[in-house]
């Protein structure tokens, strides 16, 4: 795509106060009440004060893997958002759903209601994309409130309050799994998630048109060795991936052995001439490392690591 500009630093919201009124949202598929309560408790724990929307533990009558019809999801959405008293919006989980509800959302008033904090991943990866290409916001790829990693792991748990409280204490990101897969050393903007997701948003209206300049971090989950060779080749032959400054790969549950799976991202990604580093520690992992979107920083293959220039929240 050339002559598309390349990425530029969005938007950080502010970082989360003792005491701060957070939201809690279901975009995608329905939530089991049990890992519901557990999450909110966690949250709790931190002196945080949970309201959970109105359609949270709905079901689509038709379509069961939906939480609650779209309208109902988006609605809770949009109304968590522009309630003042909310400083940020946390995703209860993942699955499906959140394409059919994206364009519901009336962005002009999300973005007179001002930057928030926003975490979720896996499905809520569209919804990265559209804070980044509809509001200019930075956003938090991080662990769901009711998401069983984020309920057991303690590290998972970690990651997330210390990138909330204290962001200056989570500059350089990686786990000691992290290993360069192509080696090198680059900066740019931070962008990505589950990439059968951004695959899906090529071509829609409000998709991000290139990562060229960006730091661009992916992982998924089922999605068999030739499934991510057919994702990550419409990537590069639409031209999305020209001009992307590194790629950073996070984990890859369920998608087959990790040598069948390593082979095809090196095929893949391999060519572009771009630092790669692989297994970072994001995404559906035992442990979810929280990792900001929209954020300048530099990833390095020696020391395997994505250090940020500047913390996630302000």
């Amino acid at each position: 795509m050339t002559g598309t500009p390349a990425l530029t630093p969005l938007t950080r919201p502010a970082r989360l106060r003792p005491g701060a009124r957070v939201a809690v949202v279901a975009p995608s598929g329905p939530v089991p009440a049990d890992r519901l309560d557990m999450g909110l408790d966690i949250l709790r724990g931190w002196d945080l004060d949970p309201v959970v929307a109105p359609h949270v533990l709905d079901r689509h009558p038709r379509f069961r893997y939906l939480a609650g019809t779209d309208e109902d999801r988006a609605r809770d959405l949009q109304e968590a958002w522009c309630d003042p008293s909310v400083s940020a919006v946390f995703c209860a989980r993942g699955g499906y759903g959140v394409q059919r509800m994206v364009d519901l959302l009336d962005w002009t008033a999300m973005r007179a209601a001002g930057p928030k904090v926003f975490v979720g991943y896996s499905d809520i990866t569209a919804l990265h994309e559209a804070f980044a290409v509809r509001m200019g916001l930075a956003t938090l790829h991080g662990p769901m409130t009711a998401a069983v990693t984020f309920l057991k792991d303690t590290a998972t748990q970690e990651s997330l309050r210390a990138t909330l409280f204290e962001p200056e204490s989570v500059l350089t990101l990686g786990q000691d799994t992290a290993r360069a897969l192509v080696p090198g050393r680059a900066g740019g903007v931070t962008l990505g998630g589950c990439v059968s997701l951004l695959a899906a948003d090529l071509g829609t209206p409000h998709a991000r048109r290139s990562a060229a300049g960006g730091l661009l971090l992916i992982e998924d989950v089922g999605e068999e060795p030739y499934r991510l060779d057919r994702i990550l080749t419409q990537l590069l032959r639409s031209g999305w991936l020209d001009g992307v400054a590194g790629i950073g790969l996070g984990s890859w549950a369920e998608c087959g052995p990790y040598e069948d799976v390593r082979a095809v991202l090196l095929d893949r990604l391999g060519g572009l001439g771009v630092p790669v580093v692989e297994e970072l520690g994001f995404g559906h992992s035992e442990t979810t490392l929280t990792v900001p979107f929209g954020v300048p920083g530099v990833l390095d293959s020696e020391s395997a690591t994505l250090t940020l220039d500047v913390p996630a929240l302000i």
